[in-house]
Order: C-alpha cells, then structure tokens, then sequence
C-alpha cells in the first residue's frame, strides 16, 4: 500500500483527525479546543460549559487542495443554558457565523477580485455571485472595524482596485500585505478607488510602519501612485505584470479596432473588373452554369442559391426565431 503526505497550513490549533477524497474534491476531519466556558446568548449567564453533540456533519469551504475544492468536516457543538436552558452554536474559530467557508477562504476570493469581478470569480471557484457578493460585504464591515498590529513589520504592500460589479459599476480599494509573496494577507478595504480609499487604507498603518515600506505594487491609475507617494515616502513604485499587459491588449484592441472600422470605410462596393478565368484557376464548370456574369467578372457564374435554399434551418429552431 501506497501512502502519501500531504502538506497543509493550518490556522493554531486546528488538528486534522481524518481525509476523506470525494470525486474531484478533499474532505478533511477537523478538531478544535473546545471552551470550558460559556455565555449564554440570551440571558448572558456565564457559567461552565455544558456541551452537546449533534450526530450530523457540518462542511464548509476551504481553499483550494493541488487545484481541487477542499472542505473542512466536523460536528457540530452546542452549549446549553444551565440558568435558561436555551441551547446556542458554538461558532467554530475558523468561521463566521451561519456561512459554509472559512475565513481564510474569504481572503482568497478578495485577492482574486483584483483585475476581475465577482461573476469572473464566481465562475472560477464554482460558487454563486452572490456568495462573492455576501463575502466582499462582510470583508468590507470587518475592515472598518479591523486594527492592524502596530508592531506589525512591513516591507511591501500591494494597493490594488476590486471590481465588485459586472461593467465595473462598483469599486473598492485592497490593501494587502506583501512582505511574504507566499501568504499575503489583506490589511484594509475601503470604498471607491480614487485617492481618498487609497489614503484611508494606507491610513491604518502606523507612521513608523509606513517608514518601513520599502516597496508599493499599484496598478497604472495615477490616484493611487499620489497616495503612495505622499504616505510611503521611502517606498518604489513596482507596477505588476498583469496591469502591464492589461494596458498592452487595451492598446493593441484600440488600434485594431481603428484600423478595422477604417479598412471597412475604404470598401468600394461594385462589381469586379474582368480577370481572366486561368489566372483565378476558376473552372469551366458544369453545362448548367449561369453566363449572366461572364461579361463582368470575366469568367463562368454559377447560378447562386437563394438564401431560403442555402441555409438549412434545425427543425429544433423555432420558424420566427
């Protein structure tokens, strides 16, 4: 028998107790320190927890296992009132309350909004629009509320603009920590994508942290590069590669565009000078052939079908479609 390790970053004190593999998905087992106390939610008595066990499973969504969905198992706990007797969830640690993901796989769908949207990453992760949706609103209100570690080090920060609606009706503005390229990690969010988000985001940062900055990635949008500029003044400028190229294919779909539309303008329309049939290689044709044209195009015609005759439409399609 075959056995195979497989590598998982796990947050502190998260155990995994079991794998299961499912189609072209993982399941994993999880375990966490369970609390010796609790508050009741409804009459707020504290007191030792009394716990109790559903006997089903709950799953929720996790990142991404060698490019196949993973999702973490475990069951369900609840605490019940001694003073009440009301019986209430024991959120787990890695989640919020009454979503089916993690919270790490909430990140991970706000870094793959930058230079999408939410249908694009929807579609990409096989989950609705409205979970991205859901996901971004949550990220947001947590934002405002979120207080960055002033002992926190950082050497590079990202800046970036989230397209939260299709036609990019909806912005927000990302910070993400980049001081370690493999676990970026987001620091702030604001609304809009103008120089005012820029500055409330990099405004969460401490001035000795903005000190720290060494270097900035920012798309080609001009508010950005003024905020950084004004608050990270010992940073350089890196411009990614993706908005690199996204510029690029802009320019090369412009000019193609123009020279497209001009080339259709010069068409003259009318009929064809005489070509000799050998230089065309044009065939004498059958003994039916229409000779209608032989004077202006130079060679045999055959007669043309009508278009009612030529195209064949599926009997699936409707007639007056």
């Amino acid at each position: 028998m075959a056995l195979l390790t497989i590598e998982v970053d796990l947050p502190a004190d998260l155990t995994i107790t079991a794998y299961h593999r499912h189609g072209a998905g993982h399941g994993l087992e999880v375990s966490w320190p369970l609390p010796s106390r609790c508050r009741c939610d409804r009459c707020h008595y504290e007191d030792a927890a009394h716990l109790e066990f559903k006997d089903t499973a709950a799953v929720v969504r996790d990142l991404d296992l060698w490019g196949q969905p993973s999702f973490w198992i475990f069951q369900p706990v609840l605490h019940r009132c001694a003073h009440c007797n009301h019986r209430q969830h024991l959120i787990p640690p890695f989640k919020r309350k009454e979503v089916s993901y993690t919270y790490r796989f909430e990140r991970h769908v706000l870094r793959l909004l930058i230079g999408s949207d939410e249908e694009e990453v929807a579609r990409r992760l096989g989950i609705s629009a409205e979970m991205v949706h859901l996901i971004v609103r949550n990220q947001l209100a947590d934002a405002k509320a979120k207080q960055i570690d002033p002992q926190r080090v950082l050497t590079d920060v990202g800046i970036d603009e989230l397209s939260l609606k299709k036609r990019h009706k909806l912005y927000a503005t990302i910070l993400t920590d980049l001081t370690d390229p493999e676990q970026p990690e987001v620091l702030a969010v604001a609304d809009g994508r103008d120089e005012a988000a820029a500055r409330k985001c990099l405004g969460k940062l401490t001035a000795a942290q903005r000190q720290q900055v060494r270097a900035y990635r920012a798309d080609m949008a001009q508010a950005f590069h003024n905020a950084c500029r004004a608050l990270l003044p010992g940073a350089k400028a890196v411009v990614d590669r993706f908005h690199v190229a996204r510029k690029f294919n802009e320019a090369i779909d412009g000019q193609r565009k123009k020279n497209h539309a001009g080339v259709q303008g010069e068409v003259v329309e009318g009929g064809a000078e005489g070509v000799p049939v050998v230089d065309v290689g044009v065939s004498s044709g059958p003994p039916d052939a229409n000779q209608s044209g032989e004077a202006a195009a130079g060679g045999v015609v055959r007669a043309a079908a009508t278009a009612a005759a030529a195209v064949r439409v599926p009997p699936a399609v409707p007639e007056d479609l």
